[in-house]
């Protein structure tokens, strides 16, 4: 089972460095944020190469396409942060395992939830996400372990001026 307080902790701390980093502790980013969700979900479906059905070559290695991966968590977290909505599992989407299909859901998830900010859409957006991890084959450990890396290069990032 995902350690969900961990992570949003860790999440928040690297917001709250990136907005004193950048000085924007009182801007309204949140759709920035969706914006940017959506970018990295098409990073990563580019990973995977699942749509590219007139290319013959094979998807990214497989630390790649987890650490696109975990950029999605990210953003994810973070808005949740932003509007004081946290994840409450659900059960398991209960759809195919065609990743062109999944990442389609996952972007209308990310629309619906724009339009309207609930709990539930929060919740969709994550289970249409946490859907493509298991269909990747990631398990919770893969997940928490590159979620942390990545933290930490981010963190590595806004020091460096990135």
């Amino acid at each position: 089972m995902m350690n969900w307080t961990k992570l949003y902790d860790m999440q928040h701390e690297l917001d709250r460095f990136i907005e004193r980093e950048n000085n924007i502790e009182n801007q309204e980013v949140t759709d920035k944020k969706i914006l940017a969700l959506l970018v990295e979900a098409g990073e990563l479906a580019n990973e995977t190469r699942c749509f590219k059905f007139w290319s013959k070559k094979g998807p990214s290695e497989r630390s790649a396409i987890l650490e696109e991966y975990v950029d999605g968590i990210h953003f994810l977290l973070s808005i949740g942060l932003d509007l004081e909505l946290r994840y409450t599992e659900q059960a398991e989407v209960h759809s195919g395992s065609d990743l062109s299909d999944l990442f389609l859901d996952f972007y209308h998830s990310v629309t619906q939830f724009r339009s309207y900010q609930s709990q539930f859409n929060y919740d969709g957006m994550w289970d249409r996400y946490l859907k493509i991890g298991t269909v990747l084959g990631f398990s919770v450990d893969d997940v928490m372990s590159a979620y942390t890396d990545k933290n930490e290069i981010n963190i590595k990032r806004q020091q460096d001026g990135y």
